[in-house]
């Protein structure tokens, strides 16, 4: 008897989760059995996957070939420690989402619980599959599949015209991407006709050639994890989508858009152009800065966290540009330094995302706003969608002892490093850059304090939300287990390096596993007498630093406490009116930022009845670049029409036509 391989195990992972697609197909609308059966099924296969993709993260490689695709074109896959990496956060993030999707989906989402489900499991097989993909066909198919996939599952609520807008964009984007990675894997097979991953990493192109792929991907990928300019999809489609498909979208999707970046930039290319990095480094640089300013002026919640993705996404190409910087001039101990930052950051963004995420669609839920003007005061009567909400906001704030704190900290020590780099012009702007990504996470800080203060702290601003309910325990179960991603990052950022270690081995030839091994639960990326975080040290600190206030005030302050209201400078009559708005939380970052944003404003007069004031906060790439492009194509499809005129003499002449061009060019 053969004995399995894991990824052979991983492709039965795979079609487990087909069939749980296919049995939600036969249960069309049996809600119960859908949310309840075959929903936690899948989130166990998912915690399957997570476990064999740890294995293979400490195993060697292993091939697949599958007869499914035409004749001569099987599927080729391919399990290495990049894409074991990349599998293990797929199905810990795909877990916890899946057990919240079992409490979370309703009759009436406009698509049947059933197809829901379909749709949702071929979205998870799809994403898998480009991960494990050894060549540009296979890749391609599994792409596409994951773009259809998601569109219809970002397009489940049809019936309203705003979700069917941003599920046009959506595709059109992904199409525009996919054109772009087509060509690169192109340019990569050097004319050889040999479309395989093995193929290409054997190609020795020329720096132009080289230069052209990378530049065809960057655009492709770029266009999947929403920078700069090609993000206009991102911040339609998350918040359209049902908040389980926008957790898996933002904190799994955009994650395989760094994983071909990654794949093509680091693995199939040979060369390492510095100005790649270079160029990297500029578009993430400005992508974070761009997303973190208009998520900090967002009222609605979804949308918040869509700018706030784009703000990750930026901060990892960011990293991935520094490794670039450093393997381009054969610093390939500092290149792992970076990668490994960029790696942490993949993982702790698909927890802390997905977690917020869910924890909207909770609030959406038990409230049906989101609108932040019209939340607040939930953690009352929602304390366990506060309570863990508050992790993932302290996460993506960058806070110790949480995951987001060590990437971005990770990601800083990289920047200490490059006074060695003989380039002096980069020498001079890379410190620059260092303060930029100081200046982004100081404003993430300040959106995750508006996002978690406007809609948990204060009093309802709405009289219906003191009727609001708590999550279920599905729901409960699904955030519990990435909030305890969120902790395990934080607080064991040592064995977590442990294990990117054979990624950043196989990329870029250098590791830091030996390394921070040395110094126990102390995180030393270079050496001790540089720089060193102790995330359990900082953790009793902050545990004594409470035990200690608490028993202050219970033995010095012991009988003589009183609760009383609020002062509010001697206004008497405290109501929810006066607390901060998401628009006044706002109004400096618009002040301060206003080149950034298109803003159109609604003014009360004297004479309204009701007085309302209101900020639209519009984005200048739409009417720049994007509402232009729309024109010219309608345009050329109005004058294409013209040449459907419903006449069979008309269509007669083109045929015509084109049969004379073509003889004439054989004859030629």
């Amino acid at each position: 008897m053969t004995q399995w391989l894991l990824i052979d195990w991983i492709l039965a992972v795979m079609t487990g989760w087909l069939l749980v697609g296919v049995a939600g197909v036969l249960a069309l609308r049996r809600l119960g059995i859908v949310s309840h059966l075959l929903f936690p099924l899948g989130g166990l296969l998912g915690l399957v996957l997570f476990a064999l993709a740890v294995g293979a993260l400490l195993g060697t490689p292993e091939v697949a070939v599958l007869p499914i695709g035409l004749p001569s074109l099987p599927f080729h896959l391919r399990l290495d420690s990049l894409s074991a990496y990349f599998l293990m956060v797929i199905g810990a993030a795909s877990a916890g989402i899946s057990a919240f999707a079992a409490g979370y989906f309703r009759k009436g989402e406009g698509t049947p619980p059933g197809l829901l489900c379909l749709e949702y499991h071929v979205f998870l097989v799809s994403m898998v599959g480009v991960v494990l993909a050894d060549d540009a066909y296979s890749f391609m198919v599994l792409w596409e599949t994951m773009a259809l996939s998601s569109y219809f599952l970002v397009t489940a609520n049809h019936r309203i015209a705003e979700v069917r807008s941003a599920g046009s964009l959506y595709i059109t984007m992904a199409r525009i991407g996919a054109i772009a990675i087509l060509l690169c894997f192109g340019v990569l097979q050097a004319n050889t006709g040999d479309y395989s991953f093995a193929n290409m990493r054997a190609q020795a192109l020329t720096p132009f050639w080289a230069s052209t792929g990378f530049l065809l991907a960057l655009f492709g990928y770029g266009a999947k994890a929403g920078v700069l300019p090609l993000h206009v999809w991102l911040p339609e489609a998350h918040p359209a989508a049902p908040s389980p498909v926008s957790a898996l979208m933002s904190g799994v999707m955009l994650n395989t858009a760094i994983y071909g970046l990654l794949r093509v930039s680091l693995d199939l290319l040979h060369l390492r152009l510095w100005w790649w990095g270079g160029l990297l480094l500029a578009v993430g640089l400005a992508t974070a800065l761009f997303g973190v300013v208009f998520a900090s002026v967002q009222t609605d919640m979804k949308r918040l966290l869509a700018y706030s993705s784009i703000e990750n996404m930026g901060l990892i190409f960011v990293g991935i540009g520094l490794t670039l910087i450093f393997a381009g001039f054969g610093m390939q101990p500092l290149a792992a330094l970076a990668l490994t930052a960029t790696l942490y950051q993949v993982a702790s963004h698909a927890c802390f995302k997905s977690l917020l995420f869910l924890g909207t669609g909770s609030v959406l839920h038990a409230t049906s706003e989101r609108n932040l003007g019209k939340l607040g005061g939930l953690i009352r009567t929602m304390p366990w969608v506060g309570w863990l909400s508050l992790l993932g906001v302290l996460a993506s704030a960058g806070l110790p002892p949480l995951g987001g704190f060590v990437s971005e900290w990770l990601l800083l020590q990289s920047f200490l490093f490059t006074t060695g780099l003989p380039v002096p012009l980069l020498t001079m702007l890379i410190p620059v850059v260092a303060a930029l990504i100081a200046l982004v996470a100081a404003l993430a800080g300040y959106t995750m304090v508006k996002f978690f203060g406007v809609i948990f702290l204060g009093q309802p601003r709405e009289e219906k939300l003191a009727h609001a309910h708590d999550a279920g325990l599905w729901e409960r179960a699904g955030m519990l287990w990435l909030a305890l991603g969120c902790v395990a990052l934080g607080l064991l950022p040592t064995r977590f390096i442990q294990l990117i270690d054979p990624v950043t081995q196989q990329l870029v030839h250098a590791g830091l596993g030996a390394r921070v091994a040395d110094h126990g639960w102390l995180l030393a990326p270079n050496s001790l007498a540089q720089a060193s975080y102790g995330p359990v040290i900082f953790l009793l600190g902050i545990l004594g630093c409470f035990a200690l206030a608490f028993l202050m005030v219970r033995w010095l302050y012991h009988g003589r406490m009183r609760r009383g209201r609020p002062w509010a400078c001697g206004f008497p009559w405290g109501t929810a009116r006066m607390q901060d708005t998401a628009e006044g939380f706002g109004q400096p970052i618009r002040q301060i930022f206003e080149p950034f944003f298109v803003m159109r404003r609604e003014l009360p007069t004297p004479f309204d009845a009701q007085p309302r004031y209101r900020v639209v906060v519009e984005d200048h790439f739409w009417r720049w670049l994007y509402a232009p492009l729309i024109a010219l194509a309608n345009v050329l499809a109005r004058l294409i029409g013209r040449l459907q005129q419903g006449r069979i003499s008309v269509y007669l002449m083109y045929s015509f036509v084109t049969l004379v061009a073509t003889l004439l060019a054989v004859m030629r």
